[in-house]
């Protein structure tokens, strides 16, 4: 479908004013030290040392900001604006000062030449801002450094805000990466009667950094297919090209625009009016393909080569002004094609021409509240002791934590219907949080079969087998006020590190921008982990998701490993209250002992570590006057937790009277001294724990060298002895997997008989090494003749 004609009561000439304003500050910004009304003639001077920046994108990203000013002005649709290719900040950047509200949040940076004169200057300068649409960029919710999660955002944003439309423009380079590809079919999942609306606008300019686009070389037939295909109606503009007048582009563009705003208006009515989902209209929803030369209006050529409508134009067209007379006479004459004596008054305000083009407070895209944390309160939460379990030394029963907490997720749901949501790759069930579907149900828009479970049109659970859209949509609606969860299988988070490196710098920089509210904290629950893939094997084994976050920023990251179902509790209900941070917690979903009482568990939660006097043979830590422990064995995660309690207790039938302190760590980050992390322990509570020189063997979840990542700066490190995961896995028992990777009991006891000074060399030590080596044999071998571990594994119950 083309669209080639409109009316409009703003007279597109002050369309094509505003874009031109907007053209001429984004090559101001890449090339202008100062004089930004050019008052004299350009010289070297005037220009950056470094020329840095991405003008390609820029001028269709200012294209299409003006004319949605427009359609927010005429038709008083609430609109933000999703910035896809983010490295076109100079546009975004110069937009948001023509709106005024550059102004308003950096009062130095005022209205006027004095303003220009520092915008101009500061954009990718030492000591200014990004290239990029970065939190410092009014109305920016999206990076764009890395491309490919504009899209996603956008549905996210929109979910539960209804009315409001998301226009997200994205690059046709970003369009082949996989994480966007998926986020087409985004309108899976959005309800027209409870959320918002997405309109995407991809803007074939035809090439990447030095390729073309694939979008841009198939067939114009075959690309209208590909979006039928996708669920979509797509309106096509084209223009620019071998000097077309720009006018007629915005005839055909604004023309597109009201189109897909009333196709967007007629389905949310017909949705908010339908009694059935029969009686809705079946009208897809738009699409705008916009395609514009690269870097159109920029130099056509330069020293004899093409440069507008190619792969030179996307960053700095003309790179030798500073040097070259040739190129700065170029320079100069570019500017001043936009004619800049028409579009700012003799002050250096722009011309009051644009003032109609200009929505009102916060309809201005730069100025949403959508886009600055939105308006949505913390999250209601249910109290947590109904659902807690008594603890093993209750003689409670073995139970899943995930399973636990699902019955507790279930409330929250329902205490926060429009405020909350889960996200999974298929996995919410299969990770044990069922017991959601008995408050709500998946959302899903598309047809169904008699066969289905858990789908409705209005559901709180959003499931698509795309790590990358799951995290992206939760993050657009994190970014726009609202809470939610994500769980995942913990080998293939790793899909999302750039992702979650992406949002953790978001976060990190956001937090330096005064005017930039907190957002609610993105978590992940990681469950099937390493440790428990009965179902599948080596390919699911990776817990190395840990070591990728805790390089990050401590302001932003914390990684829990709670150790049973209370601890789940506690530590949910916990980062479920928190900000402006990243939370990664790991637990089991398989049944386990539950260690500690709810009131043990809060205030195990609360240290972060703490010695479990219960499970070891030392005096209570603190005791006045007692001794230091002979060994400490330390654990941190379910499964390694539950093998050095058995590790302890087989010390503490064969050894009696060594001294055996049991510390279990929940907040990773404890571990870190507290000049590198605001969880970190004080090294004078640390040396307490863990002594200052007693052996230390510590039972943990994920790869070894990460404790002593953050362990290396303490008293007692060069005595931490860490048993993980070593790379050793297949579908095996659970205990064949400890034992593959040296973390079963009889290894960790071991290592204290080896460890502890002058203990392996006292009578019978040596026979009792022989005797758990032999039952570590024995396990193996009864597991691979019977499929199951024996019985003195499986049954063994802890005994105080």
């Amino acid at each position: 479908m083309t669209s080639d004609s409109v009316t409009a009561s703003i007279p597109l000439s002050t369309v094509d004013a505003w874009w031109r304003a907007a053209n001429y500050l984004s090559v101001g910004q890449i090339y202008l030290m100062g004089d930004p009304l050019l008052r004299k003639p350009l010289d070297r001077e005037g220009i950056k040392p470094r020329l840095l920046g991405h003008w390609g994108t820029s001028p269709a990203l200012s294209l299409v900001y003006a004319h949605l000013n427009r359609v927010i002005v005429e038709k008083g649709v609430p609109t933000i604006y999703v910035c896809g290719p983010g490295h076109g900040g100079p546009a975004m950047v110069a937009n948001t000062w023509l709106d005024g509200t550059y102004s308003e949040l950096f009062p130095d940076v005022t209205p006027d030449e004095a303003g220009l004169r520092r915008l101009v200057r500061q954009f990718s300068f030492p000591g200014g801002i990004p290239s990029h649409a970065a939190p410092e960029t009014p109305g920016s919710i999206n990076e764009g450094g890395e491309l490919g999660y504009s899209l996603m955002h956008a549905y996210g944003a929109a979910l539960d805000n209804p009315g409001l439309v998301v226009a997200c423009v994205i690059g046709d380079g970003e369009a082949e990466t996989g994480p966007l590809a998926t986020s087409w079919w985004g309108n899976a999942f959005l309800d027209p009667r409870t959320d918002g609306a997405v309109l995407p606008i991809l803007n074939l300019n035809g090439y990447k950094i030095a390729n073309p686009t694939l979008l841009a070389r198939i067939p114009e037939e075959q690309l209208v297919e590909f979006f039928h295909g996708h669920g979509y109606e797509p309106i096509l503009v084209t223009g620019g090209f071998d000097g077309e007048d720009p006018m007629r582009v915005h005839e055909r563009m604004a023309a597109a625009l009201d189109e897909a705003y009333d196709r967007i208006c007629r389905i949310w009515t017909s949705a908010r009016d339908a009694e059935t989902l029969a009686d809705r209209t079946t009208e897809k929803p738009p699409v705008i393909v916009l395609r514009t030369p690269k870097g159109w209006t920029g130099p056509v050529e330069v020293d004899g080569a093409p440069v507008e409508n190619t792969f030179h134009a996307h960053q700095v067209p003309l790179s030798g002004v500073r040097d070259d007379p040739d190129h700065l006479a170029q320079l100069e004459r570019w500017l001043r094609s936009y004619r800049p004596e028409e579009l700012f008054e003799a002050d250096g305000t722009p011309t009051s021409v644009l003032d109609a083009l200009r929505p009102v407070g916060g309809m201005r895209m730069s100025a949403s509240l959508h886009t600055n944390g939105g308006t949505v309160a913390p999250l209601d939460l249910p109290e947590i002791t109904p659902h807690a379990v008594p603890s093993d030394r209750e003689g409670g029963a073995d139970v899943g934590a995930t399973g636990v907490f699902g019955e507790w997720l279930r409330h929250v749901v329902a205490m926060n219907p429009s405020t909350f949501r889960l996200f999974g790759p298929d996995e919410v069930a299969s990770n044990r949080l069922q017991a959601v579907f008995e408050e709500t149900d998946r959302a899903w828009q598309l047809p169904t079969l008699p066969t289905d479970e858990h789908l409705a049109t209005d559901g709180r659970v959003i499931e698509a087998l795309s790590e990358h859209l799951m995290q992206g949509m939760l993050e657009g609606y994190l970014l726009t006020g609202r809470h939610g969860l994500i769980t995942s299988y913990e080998a293939f988070v790793h899909i999302v590190d750039s992702m979650f490196n992406q949002h953790a710098k978001w976060i990190e920089s956001a937090s330096t921008v005064r005017w930039r509210k907190p957002i609610p904290s993105l978590t992940y629950l990681l469950s099937s982990h390493v440790w428990r893939q009965d179902h599948n094997g080596f390919s699911h084994q990776d817990p190395g998701f840990l070591g990728v976050v805790v390089n990050k920023s401590a302001e932003v990251v914390r990684v829990y490993l709670p150790p049973d179902a209370n601890t789940l509790l506690v530590t949910m209900a916990d980062v479920f209250r928190t900000e402006n941070r990243v939370n990664v917690v790991v637990a089991g979903k398989q049944e386990q002992p539950s260690w500690l009482s709810l009131e043990e568990a809060r205030a195990h939660v609360a240290a972060g570590a703490s010695a479990w006097d219960w499970a070891g043979t030392a005096a209570p830590l603190g005791l006045p006057g007692a001794e230091d422990p002979d060994v400490v064995i330390a654990c941190a995660g379910d499964v390694p937790t539950f093998e050095a309690i058995a590790a302890a207790q087989l010390l503490r039938e064969r050894v009696p009277e060594l001294r055996v302190r049991v510390v279990n760590v929940t907040d990773l980050m404890k571990l870190q001294d507290p000049d590198h992390h605001p969880h970190g322990l004080s090294d004078e509570d640390f040396d307490a724990l863990f002594t200052t020189d007693r052996p230390v063997i510590f039972a943990f979840h994920g790869y070894p060298s990460l404790v002593h990542q953050l362990t290396y700066r303490r008293t007692n490190h060069a005595n931490i002895h860490v048993r993980g995961f070593i790379e050793k896995g297949t579908t095996t028992t659970p205990f064949d997997m400890v034992h593959l990777n040296d973390l079963d009991r009889y290894r960790l006891a071991l290592d204290v008989l080896h460890r502890v000074p002058g203990l392996e060399a006292k009578p019978g030590m040596r026979r009792l090494a022989d005797e758990w080596n032999q039952a570590r044999t024995e396990a193996r071998a009864y597991a691979y003749e019977h499929g199951e571990d024996p019985s003195w594994i499986t049954d063994r119950r802890f005994e105080r």
